[in-house]
Order: structure tokens, then C-alpha cells, then sequence
């Protein structure tokens, strides 16, 4: 029986590499494999694994990374796993998942937008100098034996900044409950009124969608000029999630003309109402190694527009979404919703685009994880 350890902070939370972690320890032991889980914080339910969780905690965030990367290491000099396979930032495994990507590539990509100051800050920022320590180490680590990544994106990134034995990387899209999410797809149609009217929405109307965290990153602020642009059109967007300065983003719909036509709603548990309603998901990222919400929205039939720096493109064809190709000039995000608006929701269309990303079903992505793995 192999011995594998899985390591991930914070499993007690929905994001997306949280789920890899439950399901990849469900895969490994039906695999008859023995699984720990090594992680830090709230233990969670219901685990068919042992864990060890460190419960130590500090307000910084880089110290937090340092302390879980030193718990990790102690916890491993006792015992001889055959696998030590990281969803998160660590020094030593054998075996990664870098679903946050390169951060040497997103602070580029960072630079790109900000001020001076801003840029120089990167530099001396501890956040930054812990997580580019780790991940150089992490990456070039002559112990690792695979590096699994979401998109061929990250793989050119990880060659670019690292000295990275190429032979070592495995590129895997990010995988969605395709199966799971057939009845919420099939209801769409008939649901799609009442949705509106509970959130107080015309159904006749298109419907952008944007769905994320830390609105400045996910490129909130770009949608919403380029929406400006377009105010004469019979559109609504629909913006959900977190954002601690909301409060300049909802002025800013109001400076462009835009109050009446969108609104803010907070993080959802369930987001099948939201992509049942949407004609349009748009995710101007200005870095996502693969956005999970690409291939969710496309396996609820809905028509996607992507920048050029979230991974996720490489899910979408084109007569299943739109790639911005350049995040910098107004003119490419315009043309490219003006292309989504001559592309409303239908049922032909939204079940071209469903049966697109069928392959990326999480059982078939599952079993390619463990099975790169354990070969």
C-alpha cells in the first residue's frame, strides 16, 4: 500500500484547490493508497484520511505561509511517505499542484498597471520575498518528480522564470462537475424568468456576468469602462462577490453612467442561478492561471470572454466565447462584449458550449492526477 501525504492550509474553505485536495484524497483512497492530510486551521468533516493539522496562526500572511512550510517539513522528517504531493506552498514534495500558478509571472503582470511605488513595493513586500523563496526552491527542487499545472500558460511561465526540467511538467486544465451540474443546465431555460424576477432583473435583457474576489485583479474596473462604452446597448451586468472597497466600484458605475444597469450581489454558495440567468460570463483577469468560473460557466452552456492572462482560454473555442486580446486598450474589451451580445443565449448554442468542456468532467481530470501520480 503507497503512503501519500497531501499537503493544503485552510482546507476547511470552498476554493477551488480546497476541492482538489478533498477529492484527490477520495481518489487516492480508492486507490487503496494510505492518505494523510497535513494542513492547518479547522480539521474537516467527514475526511476519509488521517490529518494533521498544525494550530498555529498569525495575523501576517507571510509568516503564516513560513509556519506551515516548517510544520510540513517536521511533520515529514518522521515519517517515509512514497508520495508528498503539495496543493499549496511548500519547499520539499515530490509531487505539486500549482493552481495559484507563477507568482514571479503574476507580479509581472502586477507591474504592467501599477504606479512606481507600487511596483517598487513588490520587491521589498514579505508576502513577495516569502512566496518567490518558496516557489523557486519548490520548482527547482531536484527531489520533484512532477509538477502538474492548469494551463500551458503557467508551463511557459514556470520555463521562463525557473530552471525547471520541462520532462517534469504536466499540464492539466482545471476539471468541473460537468455530471453534477446536468440538471441545474437542463432547467435553465424554464428558470431563467423567475430568476430574474427574484433578483429584481428583466429576463428579456442581456446579462453579463462577473464572478470573483479582489475586484482589481479579476479587472472589474476595466469591464466597467468598456461597458461605459456601450450604455446605449440593453445590457445588465450581474457583479458577485468579495471586495473591500466596493464602496469605489459602485461609484464608479454611477460616474459612468452605469448605476441602472449594475448590480452587486455577495459571495454565493450556489452560483447555478447566476450562470442560468447570464448570456455572458467575462473574466478580464489581469492574471489567473486557470479561473475556475471559465469551464463552470461553459458547463452551464454559457457564452465566455476571457483576457488573455487567465489560463482558462485555452477551454474556450470560437463558438463558445471570446478572448480579449489585449487587457491594456478599451478597444479590444469592447469588441470583444460587442461579439458577446450578437451571441444571446439559445438552446442550440448553450448546448454547443456545454458539450465543449464534457471532457474536463472531474472524475476523468481526477484519475489523470492520480494516475500520473502513482505510474
Amino acid at each position: 500500500m503507497k503512503q501519500i501525504i497531501l499537503l493544503k492550509s485552510r482546507i476547511a474553505t470552498n476554493g477551488g484547490a480546497e476541492k482538489y485536495a478533498k477529492r484527490l484524497a477520495i481518489a487516492f483512497h480508492h486507490k487503496k493508497c494510505d492518505v494523510t492530510l497535513i494542513t492547518n486551521g479547522p480539521v474537516p468533516k467527514e475526511s476519509v484520511c488521517e490529518v494533521i493539522a498544525d494550530k498555529t496562526l498569525s495575523p501576517f500572511s507571510f509568516r503564516s505561509i513560513q509556519t506551515f512550510d516548517k510544520f510540513c517539513q517536521k511533520v515529514m522528517s518522521v515519517l517515509n511517505p512514497d508520495v508528498i504531493f503539495s496543493l499549496d506552498r511548500n519547499r520539499h514534495q515530490t509531487h505539486i499542484r500549482a493552481s495559484s500558478g507563477v507568482h514571479a509571472a503574476y507580479l509581472e503582470h502586477r507591474k504592467k498597471g501599477a504606479s512606481f511605488l507600487k511596483a517598487l513595493s513588490f520587491q521589498i513586500n514579505p508576502l513577495h520575498r516569502t512566496l518567490l523563496s518558496i516557489e523557486k526552491c519548490a520548482f527547482e527542487d531536484p527531489g520533484l518528480k512532477k509538477l502538474f499545472v492548469n494551463s500551458n500558460m503557467v508551463r511557459e511561465e514556470v520555463l521562463r522564470f525557473y530552471n525547471t526540467d520541462p520532462k517534469k511538467i504536466c499540464v492539466l486544465h482545471n476539471g468541473v462537475e460537468w455530471e453534477e451540474m446536468q440538471a441545474n443546465f437542463d432547467a435553465w431555460e424554464n428558470l431563467k424568468p423567475q430568476i430574474a424576477r427574484e433578483l429584481h432583473l428583466e429576463a428579456s435583457t442581456f446579462h453579463f456576468l462577473f464572478v470573483g474576489h479582489n475586484y482589481h485583479r479579476k479587472g472589474l474596473e476595466v469591464l466597467l469602462k468598456a461597458l461605459g462604452r456601450l450604455s446605449y446597448e440593453n445590457f445588465h451586468l450581474s457583479v458577485v462577490g468579495k471586495e473591500k472597497k466596493i464602496s469605489a466600484f459602485k461609484a464608479l458605475t454611477e460616474t459612468l453612467g452605469l448605476k441602472n444597469k449594475v448590480s452587486f450581489f455577495p459571495e454565493q454558495k450556489e452560483m447555478h442561478k447566476f450562470y442560468q440567468l447570464a448570456d455572458a460570463l467575462v473574466i478580464p483577469s489581469v492574471y489567473d492561471p486557470f479561473a475556475n468560473v471559465t469551464v463552470e460557466a461553459l458547463a452551464m452552456g454559457v457564452y465566455t470572454i476571457s483576457s488573455k492572462t487567465n489560463g482558462g482560454k485555452e477551454v474556450i473555442d470560437q463558438h463558445a466565447g471570446a478572448i480579449i486580446e489585449n487587457l491594456y486598450e478599451i478597444d479590444s474589451v469592447v469588441d470583444a462584449l460587442k461579439q458577446a451580445l450578437s451571441h444571446p443565449k439559445t438552446k442550440e448554442r448553450a448546448d454547443y458550449i456545454r458539450a465543449s468542456v464534457k471532457h474536463l468532467d472531474f472524475s476523468t481530470q481526477l484519475n489523470c492526477y492520480v494516475d500520473e501520480t502513482l505510474n
